[in-house]
């Protein structure tokens, strides 16, 4: 699956929530389906006692809905080759779900020099790990960005929004991103707003704060 196709779309609004509109399913992160409408408000200022949706907390938090730096990581693609399958990674993208290290431990570790060893693991495995990376901050030289089946929106325990097959009203995260999938902040402390930077782990940003 490489291509998503959908009506689906997403919108900051200045200093306020996601607006999200025709999403067809979503994901609490219990694994329960959310009960949804075909227009929300989603919270992105990590306020919310009433989350994932939005109510009203950003404007007594005086939220700011752009960032004022850069977000972590360097905005590059970076090349990682091996005998079959070549890994392309831009850290920019990342949210550090660590899917890759949880489903192919050999190939994608970050105590190893370099962090992915695509001979590490069998193709398909490979393949599988780039299916299933949130952000797309992993690809395929060969094959690109590959997509698995999965909602609309998944909300990661304590972490970000995992987007697939909606279009964002805000331009690309940075190099070589997909606009198929990514993932986008809801904690409000994301140096690349409205995408995910990774600010939730280095927070320690609990959802139920």
């Amino acid at each position: 699956m490489t291509d998503a196709k959908t009506s689906a779309s997403i919108t900051p609004s200045e200093d306020g929530p996601l607006i999200a509109a025709g999403v067809d399913r979503m994901v609490l992160p219990n694994g329960d389906d959310a009960d949804i409408k075909p227009r929300m408000a989603l919270c992105r200022c990590g306020r919310s006692s009433n989350k994932p949706f939005c109510d009203g907390s950003h404007n007594a938090a005086g939220f700011k809905g752009t960032s004022d730096g850069e977000g972590a990581g360097r905005d590059k693609l970076i090349t990682y080759p091996g005998e079959s399958l070549t890994v392309l990674y831009n850290p920019r993208l990342c949210s550090h779900a660590a899917r890759c290290g949880a489903l192919a431990p050999a190939a994608f570790d970050p105590s190893q020099r370099p962090w992915v060893q695509p001979d590490k693991a069998d193709a398909a495995k490979v393949k599988e790990v780039v299916a299933n990376c949130p952000s797309g901050a992993l690809q395929l030289q060969e094959d690109g960005h590959l997509l698995t089946d999965r909602a609309t929106i998944t909300i990661e325990e304590n972490g970000p929004y995992w987007v697939q097959g909606a279009r964002v009203d805000a331009p690309a995260p940075g190099e070589g991103a997909s606009p198929d999938k990514f993932v986008l902040c809801r904690c409000g402390l994301s140096g690349n707003k409205p995408y995910c930077d990774g600010s939730h782990r280095d927070a320690g940003w609990q959802s139920n704060d």
